[in-house]
This record gives structure tokens, C-alpha cells and sequence, in this order.
């Protein structure tokens, strides 16, 4: 009996972590993609400081506002079973397979799937397509109406930046954080109890924080290419309107209903409108490699889905 609750214990620990560590290291560049892009000669102490905070204030904001419950309610209808077996690791580890090769997997298919019933999966789903065409559309017809008169002074004056413009991407960049923990810290926490007493959260926070550190050492890793291959992103400026844009559609959808949805597709539905956008206006690529970088992309996150229904028919064949 003991022994059954401590292997029970270990692969519940384990796939928190591991899925903390491979669901931060897949996001990282929907959130601080940008960020980590234009701010690549900053100290990498100064931005895994300046995250580590914003982080920790959302986390324990959520805490106390919830009584001790640090999932924003995303998990309501993905019940705590609290029993674990080693087929629950395995999600987190394609996780890190995947990230490894620079693939924008959906952590919210790959993570939550195993552990929600078929309707919750199709309600995810169905949001997360919402999501990318509302993330699309929007960032369309934001960069048709902008591209000529800003991101086209954007892109001709890259070394003539204001300092209010670095304040300007801190700040949304703060923003856009916040909004993707309240969304996607259910990935995680879908591995532990769904309260925390003030040890557990001291706990959980010194878990991220680490992990935070590790990432931001890296600078994004592989999976950062896809915000690089993009047009002009590591200008600040530039960064700062993808952001906010992605930020504000996150805090749309969060504010409909608790359920779970794929930031993921929300970030590459964002970088899609933009390049389509920017490319009809400004015609500053070729029409083939605008094509391509996008088919990559939704090749990417659409093998993402794939893996993430297999790996839970593989679960459920072992069970």
C-alpha cells in the first residue's frame, strides 16, 4: 500500500515538473518570444528577473483571490483524480521531444487531453479554431490598415528607437505574461491538487522560477526560430503591437468562460494575419517564402493536435 502511494507520488511530481518545464519551454515564444528577440543584448539575469516577478504576482494574486486554487478555474470540468500512473508522464515527454526540434506544439491538447472527457476535448477544440480565426482576422486587418505608415517606418528606422518605445514593450510584455498563466498554468497544474496551502505555493512558485531561469539562459532555445523568421520582430516597436494584440485576444477569450483553449493557436493565427498582411501592403518578400514559412508553421501546430490525439489513444490502449 505504501509503496503503491509513493510510485503514485513520484509520477504525480514527476509530470508536474516535467510538464512545467516543457510547457514553458514550448510558450515561451508566444509570450516572451518577441521579447527574448529584441532584447537579446540584455543580461539574461535582468529578464529572467524581470519575468520571475511578473509571474510570482500573478500566481499569487490567483491564489488569494481564488482561496488557495491557482488555476484561474480552468480545471473545473477536469476533475483531480489524484491517482497517477506512469502513462501520465508521458505527454510531458513528447512535450520536450517536440520542443526539442522547434515544433509550437498546443501544450493544452498534449497535457489535458488524458485527463478530460471526450465533450471537454471537443469544446477546446472548437475554441482553440475560434481562437486562431479571431487571432488571425484581427491581426489582418490591424496590419492592412498600419502597414504603409508605421511598420513601414518601423523597418526603415531600426536604429533610431525612442526610449519610450523600451518602456512601452516591458510593459506589454508584463501584460501578455500575465494573460498566458491565467490561461495556460492549468496545463500544469493538472498534475497536482487543485488548492495549495501557503508551503505548497511557496513550493510551486520555487519550481517555476528555477525553470524560468533555465529558459531564459537559453534564450528560447530551438522553437525560437519561428518568431525570428518573421518580419522585423526583433524590433521593439514591433514586438510591443504583437503583443498587445495577442494579449488583448487572450483576455477576450478568458473572459467568456473558464474552459481551456490553445494559446498556441492564437500566437500562430496572429503571426499569420500579420505576414499576410504586411506582405499585401509592403510586397517586401516573395510571395514563395511568405507561403512557405506559413505552411511550416500550421504544418507544425497541426501535427501538434495529431500527436496529441495519438499519444491519448496510446494511453488509453495501456490502461
Amino acid at each position: 500500500m505504501n509503496l503503491q502511494l509513493d510510485f503514485n507520488t513520484f509520477f504525480m511530481l514527476s509530470g508536474f515538473i516535467l510538464a512545467a518545464y516543457s510547457c514553458v519551454a514550448n510558450d515561451v515564444i508566444q509570450t516572451l518570444g518577441t521579447f527574448l528577440s529584441s532584447n537579446e543584448k540584455k543580461p539574461a539575469l535582468m529578464i529572467w528577473a524581470y519575468v520571475s516577478i511578473i509571474l510570482v504576482a500573478t500566481l499569487v494574486f490567483g491564489w488569494v483571490i481564488n482561496n488557495g486554487e491557482m488555476s484561474f478555474n480552468r480545471l473545473e470540468k477536469i476533475p483531480y483524480t489524484g491517482i497517477f500512473h506512469w502513462y501520465h508522464v508521458l505527454p510531458p515527454i513528447a512535450l520536450l521531444f517536440l520542443t526539442r526540434f522547434g515544433m509550437p506544439v498546443s501544450t493544452t491538447f498534449l497535457l489535458l487531453m488524458i485527463f478530460s472527457p471526450a465533450t471537454v476535448i471537443e469544446k477546446m477544440i472548437f475554441k482553440s479554431v475560434c481562437g486562431y480565426i479571431i487571432a488571425f482576422a484581427s491581426a489582418m486587418f490591424l496590419y492592412t490598415v498600419i502597414a504603409r505608415e508605421i511598420e513601414k517606418h518601423f523597418i526603415g528606422t531600426k536604429d533610431k528607437k525612442s526610449p519610450g518605445w523600451t518602456i512601452m514593450q516591458w510593459c506589454s510584455t508584463a501584460f501578455l505574461w500575465s494573460q498566458w498563466i491565467m490561461h495556460d498554468v492549468a496545463n500544469i497544474f493538472v498534475y497536482l491538487p487543485r488548492k495549495f496551502d501557503l508551503l505548497g505555493l511557496v513550493s510551486v512558485l520555487t519550481v517555476f522560477v528555477a525553470l524560468l531561469g533555465l529558459i531564459c539562459y537559453a534564450r528560447g532555445g530551438a522553437i525560437q526560430k519561428i518568431v525570428r523568421q518573421k518580419t522585423n520582430t526583433t524590433d521593439i516597436r514591433s514586438a510591443s503591437i504583437i503583443d498587445l494584440i495577442y494579449a488583448f485576444v487572450l483576455l477576450f477569450f478568458k473572459e467568456i468562460n473558464t474552459l481551456p483553449m490553445s494559446t498556441t493557436w492564437v500566437f500562430v493565427g496572429i503571426l499569420a494575419g500579420r505576414e499576410l498582411a504586411l506582405y499585401n501592403r509592403l510586397k517586401h518578400k516573395s510571395s514563395k517564402k511568405i507561403w512557405s514559412n506559413l505552411g511550416k508553421d500550421f504544418f507544425k501546430v497541426f501535427t501538434g493536435l495529431v500527436v496529441s490525439i495519438f499519444v491519448v489513444y496510446l494511453i488509453n490502449m495501456v490502461k
